[in-house]
């Protein structure tokens, strides 16, 4: 029985180890899709040879991540199978019937907890605290979707508690005036704006898709508290010094 609760609970750090890893990828300035598949690729050792796998290597904090996520799994790999085989290497038919059930059970539950928004979310808000306050890696809610020449991208913001963004509407902000166009905005609930009117209010869970200067979405995107030094609420400054996110590309 202890075998097999080892096994679960190996389960269940692989799959918080890869949401984990995934919200890091991210910080840096990855697709939120691409840092997943990245994360349990480098965890499992499987398809790490697609495009983006350039976007690891040649980025010294994400080559660094999956070197420590590949040991990881492969570390884990092995004390899985031992778990494994304790857990029904001697046991008898019908207990390992039983026990077969239960690692079914306990395996299907910890796959729908995964999807569970409010667990990711929690682990996502867990994961950039600590790298805020414990690590000197620039943490940013941006997330550079497509580059279009030189300095101007197509991004997506998160609307986090530390944005100072949250009950701000787009005329408040006066983007315009920065040279950032706001394309759409995607609710919490999922519900999409498509260029939305000024009037528009943003709110903590909106996705906020934007085309602008690389050096103006960063500063827009930066946390209005802590090592930036930045007061909340602020639109972006006009200067054109790089900040934190770089382009995932």
């Amino acid at each position: 029985m202890i075998a097999l609760i080892s096994f679960l609970v190996l389960i269940a750090v692989f799959l918080t180890a890869a949401r984990v890893a995934s919200v890091v990828l991210e910080v840096t300035g990855m697709d939120r899709q691409a840092a997943e598949f990245q994360a349990r690729s480098a965890l499992m050792g499987v398809g790490f040879t697609t495009l983006e796998s350039e976007d690891i290597t040649n980025h010294p904090v994400r080559r660094r991540l999956v070197l420590w996520l590949m040991t990881f799994g492969n570390a884990g790999f092995i004390t899985g199978i031992g778990s494994f085989i304790l857990a029904f290497g001697d046991a008898p038919a019908l207990q390992t019937l039983l026990r077969s059930g239960e690692l079914l059970a306990g395996t299907v539950l910890l796959l729908i907890s995964v999807h569970i928004s409010a667990a990711n979310r929690l682990i996502a808000r867990a994961t950039r605290a600590f790298l805020y306050r414990f690590t000197s890696l620039e943490i940013s809610n941006l997330t550079v979707l497509m580059p279009r020449g030189g300095r101007w991208v197509v991004a997506e913001l998160r609307v986090e508690s530390d944005s100072g963004l949250d009950g701000r509407s787009l005329a408040n902000l006066d983007l315009a005036r920065h040279d950032i166009t706001v394309l759409g905005i995607r609710r919490r609930d999922g519900t999409y704006l498509g260029s939305p009117p000024q009037a528009t209010e943003l709110a903590i869970g909106d996705t906020v898709t934007l085309y602008g200067r690389i050096a103006q979405l960063n500063t827009l995107a930066r946390p209005r508290a802590g090592r930036t030094g930045a007061s909340g609420g602020h639109p972006p400054e006009t200067s054109d010094t790089p900040g934190p996110v770089s382009s995932a590309r």
